[in-house]
């Protein structure tokens, strides 16, 4: 009897409560089973302890947390000490801090990426939208008032036939949509208090004119087109909350304005870009970046600027490469940047492609110093093999291979047709060849076909060797898409997406 007590008591204590932590469930290897039986839409933060981002987020997504349980919602938070749960980390393939995922009906197998901002109530909307209906019915005023003060943007159809072939296209727009709610409305009171008058969709919002109604043929494609255009405000500011929404969006062109928010003239500059951005609603996305926030210090060496050269205006496209471009004169005014945004539009603009000047002493050491100006006559000299480190000054690989690079440009410094080099990528761009990662490693040979080869060898001086005496086939291939490993303590230009610099481990 007492060994049946025992092992009952064993058994109650396997399944004891698991600790939370301001309403956040604390997991590990040893109870992560049990917390998907327990709970089995549960969303986890791998998280690191010393990361800034992490540290950003707690606050809120405690919020998130405190509100799904204050609601009595079966979805749970919890979070995972990555550096401490090794194993979990990378049974996830968790590679960046924080990661964010979303275990539905208390399966393990691919958990679905949390793609939304990070304040609590994008953080809760994501989650109602991936757990419950993808449009809420919505049965008086106080219901609709309560969706509109609890969310920064709402979609409510006003539809009298939910059957109706309109109110079938709100809802299959509102299945496409992870991060706004939806919901459908019918009653005459409804329809009185926000001033509707006939069937039809309108965007609530806390922000710029605070409503739009849609105009036009109500389709999926129409719809989703309408609410992309109106979700975000006409400006919206680059922060760590905002970034998932400004790069997870479907607008891929970017202009970004960049001044610093105690400067005497922000408001008005604010206002010259603002009403720049009505025209363009939809097609550019208009940021703004304060240049005096140490965080955004990266950004404006990835586009060539210092803080004292801000106020500063750039365009960016996030396609499958990253293109740039610059405006002629420097004035913040609507009509400039408008006129800038049009020739953008228009295809007119070239793009903008930044250099140092060439160093008086770049060719006097073994390592040739190559920048944007003289890159074109020296990698594609046909009678010579140009082998390339495309490098930033602040990566750790790149400095791991500082010295044996060194080396191997004193090995050939003497070689009639082998020239070793050097490229800050950071501070100088072409057009022949994208760098992706650093260090990025690239082969010119000798010829007029302009050829060249990525490195994908050893990074020894023998492998180094090998590459160049073989002429650049022992440790080759053609130039493509390689993804090097990052630097430790930065996530860069990877998958060309400007998103990740702001994502650095801090």
């Amino acid at each position: 009897m007492l060994k049946f007590l025992l092992i009952c008591t064993l058994a109650v204590a396997s399944r004891a409560e698991i600790a939370e932590e301001e309403d956040v469930l604390v997991l590990r290897k040893s109870n992560f089973d049990e917390a998907l039986k327990a709970h089995p839409n549960l969303l986890v933060e791998f998280y690191a302890p010393w990361c800034g981002h992490c540290k950003a987020l707690a606050p809120e997504y405690a919020k998130a947390a405190g509100m799904l349980k204050a609601e009595g919602s079966e979805v749970r938070l919890g979070k995972v000490d990555a550096t401490e749960e090794t194993e979990l980390a990378q049974e996830f393939g968790v590679r960046g801090y924080p990661t964010i995922k979303f275990f539905k009906g208390g399966e393990k197998e691919s958990p679905k990426e949390y793609s939304a901002g990070r304040q609590a109530d994008d953080i809760v909307s994501w989650l109602k939208k991936r757990t419950g209906p993808a449009v809420a019915t919505l049965a008086g005023v106080s219901e609709a008032e309560s969706l509109i003060a609890d969310n920064e943007v709402a979609v409510i159809g006003f539809f009298k036939d939910a059957d109706s072939a309109d109110a079938k296209a709100f809802e299959k727009a509102a299945e496409a949509t992870d991060d706004i709610p939806y919901a459908i409305a019918a009653d005459d009171a409804i329809y009185s208090k926000f001033e509707v008058s006939k069937d039809s969709v309108v965007l609530f919002k806390k922000f710029d004119e605070g409503r739009n109604t849609f105009d036009g043929e109500l389709t999926k494609e129409n719809l989703l087109a309408f609410v992309k255009a109106n979700q975000l405000p006409l400006v919206i500011e680059f922060t760590e909350q905002t970034a998932p929404k400004i790069f997870g969006g479907e607008i891929k062109s970017h202009i970004l304005m960049f001044l610093p928010k105690a400067a005497s003239d922000f408001q008005d500059k604010m206002d010259q870009f603002k009403k720049a951005a009505e025209g363009f609603k939809g097609r550019i996305l208009f940021i703004f970046i304060d240049s005096d926030v140490d965080d955004n210090q990266r950004i404006l060496e990835f586009f060539g600027l210092k803080k004292e050269e801000c106020p500063a205006i750039r365009l960016i496209t996030l396609e499958d490469e990253m293109t740039k471009y610059k405006p002629e004169s420097n004035a913040i005014t609507a009509e400039g940047i408008t006129a800038f945004c049009t020739q953008f539009t228009d295809g007119k603009l070239k793009p903008h492609l930044m250099s140092q000047d060439i160093p008086d002493d770049w060719d006097k050491t073994p390592v040739k110093v190559l920048v944007g100006k003289n890159f074109e006559e020296v990698a594609f000299d046909p009678s010579k093999n140009v082998f390339v480190e495309f490098y930033a000054p602040w990566c750790g690989h790149c400095k791991q291979l500082t010295p044996i690079w060194e080396k191997l440009g004193e090995k050939y410094k003497s070689s009639a047709d082998i020239v070793v080099a050097k490229m800050d990528s950071t501070a100088n761009e072409i057009e022949a060849v994208k760098v992706h990662s650093f260090p990025t490693l690239k082969f010119f040979p000798a010829g007029d076909e302009r050829k060249v080869i990525d490195y994908n060898g050893e990074r020894t001086l023998e492998g180094f060797t090998k590459f160049l005496e073989s002429g650049g086939k022992d440790g080759g291939a053609p130039a493509g898409d390689d993804e090097d490993d990052l630097d430790a303590d930065v996530r860069l230009i990877l998958n060309s997406k400007l998103v990740l610099i702001f994502e650095r481990v801090q």
